[in-house]
């Protein structure tokens, strides 16, 4: 995950200022330096950092602590604020034309992810009640136009192609389509290089002369670092870009690009991709991924995924069975595909404050632990998942058998998951006000 290294180096500068009464040039010199080492091994552009260090500087030095902080607490919240400046104050959402169809002109070099976001994407506009149609106006690279409509289909959103025709005629051709089919949103494929170049930068401002799009949204490849700074100031110099997305934030990146982009560009990050889902295309909230470089955590996000995860009549169902200890493995596993949908269960914890401190990778209870407690679980008989006292002897063989697991793993599964079903119900009780003082009034 991106900004892990960063994180972590942060939360190191902090600790070093607990204790002091007040924070002295000195002091301020000393932990900025740090930051600003961080920020550049980040691969945030070094002209960025620079202006970053001195805004800090500006108000950190001489700053009397607010009552109830320590030091650390206040240069977090000055770093929270400035962090927060620089990847813009507010989410930025998209906007839609008055008279439909709305266009969305998407950009981007080769590799960069773009016809899997376009995808993405669509399917996201689907859910809010829009009906997209993805235009493949790519005609150069191989396979591009059955890419985009393998992309469509997996979402079931038609494509409109007309095989190697000019892209700008078949850009305009798209929006009579459109028009016709009461498509209100019309999304652009188009094409992309391995580099910039003249013919590509003119063929796409011919597109947007033609279309008018509502948008131009560049996407962006986090991975290349700040080769995807200089791909998006380009890029608006020519087309006048309204937004960002970055796509590939989940993986091994130091996340520089996603601290530089703005700044350098003037445009706002709309969407970041955080994985292979649909709904790893998350909106860009700048307070939020604030948070999360600083160890703060992001609640708000995490709450917005189980939103999306759980169905309400089943966790009002699930609660009646917690209460009356009715909860049995079919539950169990009901509940685990739900928190699966969530995304990976590293990332999930990671959203939780302070849990950044933690390294997942020593913890045994990872995904691959869910999946072999799956395998158990889907091993055994409806009537031992609904009843797990009658598993005896020669059931455990039978279901390990079927799992690949030992009969340890399963006696220590079956242990765990009973002791797991009287403090569900003991925090349930005390949660509705039977333990008087743990009568907690915001589970009401």
């Amino acid at each position: 995950m991106a900004f892990e290294s960063l994180s972590a180096k942060l939360q190191d500068v902090f600790k070093k200022l607990t204790g002091k009464g007040k924070l002295t040039e000195k002091d301020v010199k000393a932990a900025l330096r740090e930051v600003k080492l961080a920020l550049l091994e980040a691969d945030v552009n070094f002209k960025i950092v620079k202006d970053f260090i001195n805004k800090l500087s500006e108000k950190a030095v001489g700053v009397d602590v607010l009552e109830g902080l320590n030091p650390g607490q206040q240069v977090i919240k000055i770093v929270r604020d400035e962090l927060m400046d620089l990847m813009g104050s507010s989410q930025s959402k998209l906007t839609f034309s008055s008279k439909p169809p709305t266009v969305y002109m998407m950009a981007g070099l080769q590799g960069a992810g773009k016809t899997t976001t376009i995808g993405k994407l669509a399917g996201q506009l689907r859910k809010q009640n829009k009906k997209p149609l993805l235009v493949a106006c790519d005609i150069y690279r191989p396979a591009a136009i059955k890419q985009l409509e393998v992309v469509g289909g997996n979402y079931n959103i038609p494509v409109f192609s007309m095989g190697q025709e000019n892209p700008v005629k078949i850009a305009k051709a798209s929006l009579e389509f459109a028009l016709k089919n009461n498509h209100d949103v019309v999304i652009i494929d188009t094409a992309g290089r391995l580099h910039i170049n003249e013919e590509l930068m003119q063929e796409l401002e011919d597109i947007k002369k033609e279309v008018h799009p509502q948008e131009i949204l560049l996407v962006v490849d986090a991975m290349t670092g700040q080769d995807a700074v200089n791909v998006a100031e380009t890029f608006n110099e020519r087309l006048g870009i309204d937004g960002i997305i970055i796509t590939k934030l989940d993986g091994d990146t130091r996340g520089g690009c996603a601290l530089s982009v703005r700044a350098v560009t003037g445009k706002p990050i709309k969407y970041v991709g955080m994985g292979e889902k649909l709904e790893d295309l998350e909106p860009f909230y700048p307070d939020r991924m604030a948070s999360r470089i600083l160890g703060m955590g992001d609640v708000l996000s995490l709450i917005e995924k189980a939103q999306q995860a759980y169905d309400a009549n089943q966790a009002a169902e699930l609660e009646k069975k917690l209460r009356t200890q009715d909860f049995n493995f079919e539950d169990f596993l009901n509940q685990m595909q739900q928190v699966k949908k969530m995304g990976p269960l590293k990332d999930l914890m990671g959203m939780f404050p302070g849990m950044n401190k933690i390294n997942f990778d020593s913890v045994d209870f990872d995904d691959k632990a869910i999946a072999h407690i799956e395998a158990i679980i889907q091993s055994m008989t409806v009537k031992e998942r609904k009843n797990p006292e009658i598993i005896n002897g020669s059931r455990k063989k039978r279901i390990a058998k079927g799992s690949g697991r030992s009969i340890q793993e399963i006696n220590k599964l079956l242990k765990q998951f009973e002791e797991m079903k009287k403090m569900m119900k003991m925090m349930t009780d005390m949660t509705r006000g039977k333990k008087g003082r743990f009568n907690l009034p915001f589970f009401r």
